[in-house]
């Protein structure tokens, strides 16, 4: 995770309600006031009925446009695929929001 939330460009991540729970793939430009949104449940339904809350990937983007791109291009991918892309950086599945702040 790159610091520095709140610069121009655009996030995508990953959370999870626990290693090997359920994913969500987002995107925004500015990840610490959406991850406080999904902690809060006022993001959306799905991550609020799933309690994902652990942020286990986020990649950061110069432009707000390559990052929904980038998240177009992860959602239709497989499980075992985005499992991989978590583990290459996170092997333990770690909560990586503490590091932003």
């Amino acid at each position: 995770p790159a610091s520095m939330p709140t610069m121009q460009g655009g996030w995508v991540y990953i959370l999870t309600n626990r290693r090997g729970g359920t994913l969500y793939v987002g995107v925004t430009s500015n990840l610490a006031h959406r991850l406080s949104q999904h902690r809060t449940a006022t993001g959306n339904g799905f991550t609020t009925r799933y309690n994902l809350t652990m942020l286990v990937h986020a990649e950061r983007h110069d432009s707000i446009a390559a990052a929904i791109q980038r998240e177009k291009n992860i959602k239709p991918w497989s499980r075992a695929w985005k499992v991989a892309l978590i583990e290459g950086e996170n092997p333990q599945w770690q909560d990586l929001s503490p590091s932003l702040t």
